[in-house]
């Protein structure tokens, strides 16, 4: 473990982290167009200096993490944008460093700053790469042996650069889950396991969220468990749950807005407003969450909003 390692200090201190937004939806609020199947790693080839944008919107919003542009940059995809393999990894090392410099930038124009920022670097499931939706489903009818052939070139790449802490994130799959906790037990960075789930019980899959939290009631390098992508009216049970399997680890929350995704048309339906996320927060926070943000479709103002109303409580 590096020392010293800003992801277990943070979690020493009673003050919540508060975590960022989507980063494609900050992207696409800046004009920002995305790429068709990359998403926002596509920009790490075409348009860096634009994520580096799109941090430091959520970092002047008052987020105290900030989570790297990697959830759907993998070698085979980013190979599509004519790279090599050398090169694409070159580009996922590189959501890290953009983050950091984001960081940086910060930091230099907020001399004091009222607190440490850390750096997480996204492990985005097999269900993103395989622009299908599936990530909002797992069950991927695939063996444990092709998932950890998926996960494990990529996690070395950004166990080896220099974040503070590995977001596993938007895991919907009972299986997945096993696998990346395999995985992360040689794993030199802390790290994060965040669910996606389709209630108040259970993940995309099916499968208990408890299930799924007591692979990693014990787990050495797993210092996090939580929900994220998962509307918000669900995630205060789903805290519940998670501390009632795993009392010693913290909890992590950060959902999408409420509104509902078709992967077919592309398009996001329903809403909720930054003023109900910050009220939200609060009561996440009294459940027992110690790191609360947002995802798809929350923005700056969701997170300034989430930091004021957790300040106040």
């Amino acid at each position: 473990m590096r020392n010293p390692n800003l992801f277990v200090e943070a979690l020493q201190h009673k003050t919540p982290i508060i975590l960022d937004g989507g980063l494609a939806t900050e992207l696409e609020s800046q004009g920002a167009v995305l790429h068709e199947t990359l998403w926002s790693a596509g920009l790490l080839h075409s348009d860096p200096e634009a994520i580096v944008k799109a941090h430091l919107a959520y970092l002047e919003a008052g987020a105290t993490c900030i989570i790297s542009a990697s959830y759907q940059a993998t070698r085979m995809g980013l190979m599509t944008l004519g790279v090599s393999g050398a090169e694409a990894d070159a580009l996922i090392v590189r959501s890290v460093a953009l983050a950091k410099d984001a960081r940086d930038r910060f930091v230099a124009s907020h001399p004091q700053p009222a607190r440490q920022i850390l750096v997480a670097a996204s492990v985005g499931p097999y269900g993103a790469a395989r622009q299908d939706g599936s990530e909002y489903v797992g069950a991927y009818g695939v063996s444990r042996s092709a998932l950890r052939e998926f996960h494990e070139e990529r996690l070395r790449l950004l166990d080896a650069s220099g974040a503070d802490l590995l977001a596993c994130e938007t895991i919907p799959d009972f299986d997945e889950s096993a696998v990346l906790g395999e995985l992360l037990r040689s794993a030199t960075t802390p790290s994060w396991i965040s669910f996606s789930c389709v209630d108040g019980h259970h993940i995309s899959d099916g499968t208990a969220v408890a299930e799924c939290a007591a692979l990693f009631r014990d787990h050495p390098r797993v210092l996090a468990l939580g929900v994220n992508c998962t509307p918000p009216q669900f995630i205060s049970s789903l805290i519940r749950e998670l501390r009632a399997v795993a009392p010693d680890k913290a909890i992590v929350v950060y959902p999408n807005s409420g509104e509902r995704y078709e992967a077919g048309t592309n398009t996001w339906h329903g809403t909720s407003t930054p003023v109900e996320c910050g009220l939200a927060a609060q009561e996440w926070l009294r459940a027992g969450a110690r790191i609360i943000g947002g995802c798809c479709r929350m923005g700056p103002t969701h997170i300034r909003q989430m930091r004021e109303q957790i300040a106040s409580s």
